[in-house]
């Protein structure tokens, strides 16, 4: 019998062996299997937002340090079948496209601040979005300058965009759809009692049941800097960008369901700049300079506590951990329940329940 057992078994390799051979190294299984991959990948698609949720999207975890695996900075927000960005950094739309999110419906791209590392992404997603049926133009909302960033982009693509029609076709492609339009949040410094008060006007978008508020943030030198907040129905998430902690930020995450903020570990920053000392002066600066307009872990879970956050997820990651060791050092000292997000993690949050579904990367 068991003799038996194995003359089966090895039979069974052999035509497994046999079966691999042919689908890797002739042309008609190659095409077979082809067409069969093909087939999947065309039918897979991703867990829908639920119907009476919000869901927020990572698509974008690292900082400009980089990291294998990660885009920099970008969160997306399904809400009432419409999808909003915040930010727009290199790799963001990769990794929708990865995930197989359609960006069809992608209404606003929130921006915070310029730096290039939330901005670079930009064109990436206002051609995957009009290739993939928008039906208006690309709306992206941000500070004082946006209208500059978003017609630099404009020019910069305008035979990018001309090809693709001549290639595709007007009606596949309408023209007016692939510009990008900016509208500006209007930012005002006055002078309260000789106390200098810089503020952004509050809510910037409404449709839907969905309002969006945004809110300065400090990340001297850039000025000015913005972080949002989406409330739908009684659901709330606030997303920081990039900015150390300051009364205005906790005041704007007051009773959030969900604070997504950039963070960084001053141990593993400092350890970098020593290594660095020797070998990468230059480095070793760029790495001390940052420590001082990027909020430390343990102080955003101070502003949590306070504000009454429901729950802290970090993103925007200085540095992003590659391995084991450096993950367990960012989180050291930081209570349990606090997410270190990944790229391609989805947080829901039902209407009506105090529930948020944390799904990994």
């Amino acid at each position: 019998m068991k003799r038996l057992l194995l003359g089966v078994l090895v039979t069974l390799l052999i035509l497994a062996g046999a079966l691999y051979w042919a689908v890797i190294h002739t042309r008609a299984g190659q095409d077979f299997a082809l067409d069969g991959l093909m087939g999947l990948l065309a039918t897979a698609t991703p867990t829908p937002p639920p119907a009476d949720a919000m869901r927020v999207f990572m698509c974008g975890t690292a900082s400009p340090l980089g990291a294998p695996g990660r885009a920099q900075a970008c969160v997306a927000v399904f809400v009432g079948g419409r999808l909003y960005l915040v930010d727009a950094g290199t790799g963001s739309a990769q990794t929708l496209q990865a995930h197989r999110v359609s960006s069809e419906h992608l209404d606003t791209v929130f921006l915070t601040h310029y730096h290039s590392d939330h901005i670079s992404g930009l064109p990436d997603h206002n051609l995957g979005s009009w290739v993939a049926g928008r039906a208006a133009p690309l709306k992206v909302v941000g500070p004082p300058g946006v209208a500059a960033v978003v017609e630099g982009f404009n020019r910069a693509y305008e035979l990018d965009r001309q090809y693709r029609v001549a290639h595709h076709g007007a009606e596949l492609l309408p023209p007016a759809l692939g510009v990008m339009q900016a509208r500006e949040i209007e930012y005002r410094r006055l002078t309260e009692h000789g106390v200098m008060v810089s503020f952004a006007p509050g809510v910037v978008h409404e449709a839907d049941g969905l309002t969006v508020t945004a809110f300065v943030v400090d990340h001297s030198p850039v000025e000015p800097a913005y972080g949002y907040r989406f409330d739908y129905e009684d659901r709330s998430v606030v997303i920081s960008g990039d900015t150390v902690v300051t009364p205005a930020l906790e005041s704007a995450a007051a009773d959030a369901d969900l604070v997504i903020h950039d963070a960084l570990s001053e141990p593993l920053i400092s350890a970098m700049a020593r290594a660095s000392a020797q070998a990468n002066p230059r480095l070793a600066k760029v790495l001390l300079d940052v420590l001082d307009y990027h909020a430390h872990t343990t102080a955003v879970v101070a502003m949590a506590e306070l504000a009454g956050v429901r729950m802290l997820a970090f993103y925007h990651l200085v540095p992003a951990p590659q391995n084991p060791l450096m993950e367990a050092i960012f989180m050291r000292d930081l209570p349990d329940g606090v997410v270190l997000t990944e790229d391609g993690m989805t947080f829901d949050l039902p209407v009506g329940s105090p529930r948020i579904l944390v799904n990994g990367g």
